[in-house]
């Protein structure tokens, strides 16, 4: 402002003099003293108003480095100061701004949760700087494997999301496999970091989802899922395997849902009985638990996943296990009870192994009548409090079961750290073994694994005559299945002729056939 002042003026200062000396009349006379003082005025103005103009400057000046500061103060506040990544606010906002644009355009897009596995581990073995390193890892492997219109984000202590712009379910969940395949590659170059693993939960809008925290629910169901079932996977959200995040229900309310369950005795127990393969006699029965109605669970899956979401299931497990050794008090001495307990009780320090066995006294049952099965669908986090309590509750005759092995990628890993008695095969393999050489083989292993360590081998899932016939020939000791007996409220004792359920005429002709063959 003070240039344009300038330019106007100083001519002005120079050509009003020169004109009051060109008049020389009287009314030139008057004219010039006019113009003189005019001069005067517009010198003295002019200079005043430089100041002003000056100091205007100044001002818009200082409101410009205001603005700069407030807009690096808004990003500071948006940033993830260990990663440089945006923070969970950011992610917010963007998942706002893309369902927005989503909406209003038809166009699309995917969004990633990543977990690390086993920061923990990282951070009591080798201290949290060696943890902050990971993480720095883990910041630098999600923005190397996104696009440049892709944002990434750490939203929690070692949760990452990305959001992909223009992305459908496929291209997300081949994002998501080249970020697990990174992190597996030695930190993907980053210095000083190990191999290391992470779990990825995918979804997408509109394809899969309709509104926001349908969205957030489905990835964080499918990273869920994923982490239950030996983790180091990529999951795209399927509702047959992760239905339960159409749960529309928070975290506060889902606890609170579980805890109402449990307190007030609001699951019926039912038992599936196990038949011994050479008599078709029942040597003990499964129980299992089934929410009632008002529970607001569709079924008890979907009950044990809430569990584990919200930090019940140490309260859900004994819940359950009340239930079940209540209504087996008819119990035949010649069989056993066989209860579920997963990996998060028995590693729990809230969880003590001689209040399963007060409550076994309570209700009449001897400890050596109890078999405890250990589901191998769960990760494990701390294995050696996990084994102190089983072997604990082995101290006392407590025998324990390896459940649905075969099934998900932690399965296979726990024969070798675990001392079992039953090894429980999955019904999948055994489903499959029926028509497939190469489950065949996979049971047959099993089987030689399972007889030299002196283990009972029980096949669950027998539900067709071509399976039962497998398992008999294969040497199983004990079998349970829809085929041979459902889950019912009382404890069904009938012997089957496993004979005439295989189309033969009894089973000693049908199994000296069938080791024969």
């Amino acid at each position: 402002m003070v240039r344009w002042f300038t330019v106007i003026a100083m001519p002005s200062v120079v050509l009003i003099p020169w004109v009051a000396w060109q008049l020389t009349d009287s009314v030139g006379v008057a004219v010039g003293a006019t113009l003189g003082w005019l001069t005067s005025v517009v010198l003295v103005g002019g200079y005043g108003l430089a100041d002003v103009l000056t100091r205007v400057d100044r001002l818009d000046e200082e409101r410009h480095g205001l603005r700069e500061a407030f807009d690096r103060a808004r990003l500071d506040s948006l940033r993830d100061g260990l990663t440089g990544l945006g923070n969970h606010r950011a992610f917010q906002e963007e998942l706002d701004e893309q369902i927005v644009i989503a909406r209003e355009e038809g166009r699309q897009f995917a969004l990633l949760f990543i977990d690390i596995d086993d920061l923990k581990k990282v951070n009591d073995a080798r201290g949290h700087a060696a943890g902050d390193d990971l993480l720095r890892a883990a910041g630098q492997i999600l923005t190397s494997n996104l696009r440049r219109l892709d944002r990434g984000f750490r939203i929690g202590g070692d949760e990452f999301a990305a959001v992909l712009i223009d992305c459908g379910p496929e291209q997300a969940l081949a994002t998501g496999r080249r970020i697990l395949a990174s992190a597996l590659d030695a930190g993907a170059g980053t210095s000083g970091v190990d191999a290391f693993s992470v779990t990825v939960g995918v979804s997408s809008f509109p394809h899969l989802a309709a509104e926001r925290q349908q969205l957030l629910h489905q990835a964080d169901a499918a990273l869920y899922w994923g982490k239950r079932h030996g983790r180091t996977d990529v999951q795209l959200f399927d509702p047959g395997r992760h239905g339960v995040a159409d749960d529309a229900r928070n975290i506060e309310e889902l606890a609170l849902a579980v805890s109402r369950v449990a307190s007030t005795r609001g699951l019926s127990a039912v038992y599936q009985p196990l038949y011994a393969l050479r008599t078709g006699e029942v040597t003990g029965y499964e129980g299992l638990v089934r929410p009632g109605p008002e529970s607001g669970f569709a079924n008890a899956s979907a009950l044990f996943v809430a569990a584990e979401a919200t930090g019940r299931t140490v309260e859900l497990d004994l819940a359950s296990l009340e239930a079940v050794l209540a209504g087996a008090r008819a119990l035949d001495e010649r069989c056993y009870l066989s209860v579920n307990l997963s990996p998060r009780s028995l590693e729990a320090e809230a969880f003590s192994p001689f209040e399963v066995l007060a409550m076994a006294r309570r209700y009449g049952i001897h400890p050596e009548r109890i078999v405890v099965e250990l589901t191998e669908r769960e990760a494990v986090e701390d294995l050696d409090r996990m084994r102190a309590a089983l072997a604990s509750l082995r101290r006392h005759g407590v025998r324990i079961a390896a459940d649905d092995v075969g099934a998900g990628n932690a399965g296979l890993r726990l024969l070798t750290e675990v001392e079992f008695d039953i090894m429980k095969i999955d019904l999948s393999l055994v489903r499959a073994g029926a028509a497939s050489e190469s489950s065949d083989a996979v049971l047959r292993a099993l089987c030689d694994l399972a007889s030299r360590r002196g283990q009972t081998i029980l096949a669950e899932g027998v539900e067709t005559p071509a399976q039962l016939e497998l398992v008999m020939a294969l040497g199983f000791d004990t079998a349970q299945g829809y085929l041979l007996g459902r889950p019912g409220p009382r404890l069904d004792a009938r012997t089957l002729d496993l004979g005439r359920l295989m189309g033969v005429e009894s089973p000693s002709t049908a199994r000296l056939s069938l080791l024969a063959s």
